[in-house]
């Protein structure tokens, strides 16, 4: 997977995810709800570009493999996640 999919990989899941972030959909992101789209737009591709990276330096994983998949979706998920809390309780 090249950097091209994991800019791809990692706006999918922020978008994803703020979308179905329980807080955004129950109203509490009221001021700017297009700036926190791409707020967690962008969380998401940073966790996908640190979590490469950091598996890369460490020895995890090598380019296309399955872990390395997991291991970003997992990594940006929680990312977005945590973003999108902290933007919904502001």
């Amino acid at each position: 997977m090249g950097w091209t999919g994991m800019v791809f990989l990692g706006a999918v899941i922020g978008f994803a995810g703020w979308w179905l972030h329980p807080l955004r959909r129950a109203g509490r992101v009221a001021r700017a709800p297009a700036a926190s789209v791409w707020i967690a737009m962008v969380a998401g591709v940073l966790a996908t570009v640190v979590a490469r990276m950091l598996g890369h330096v460490v020895g995890v994983f090598h380019d296309g493999d399955t872990l390395e998949w997991l291991a970003c979706s997992l990594f940006a998920l929680v990312a977005v996640t945590v973003t999108v809390g902290l933007a919904a309780r502001r």
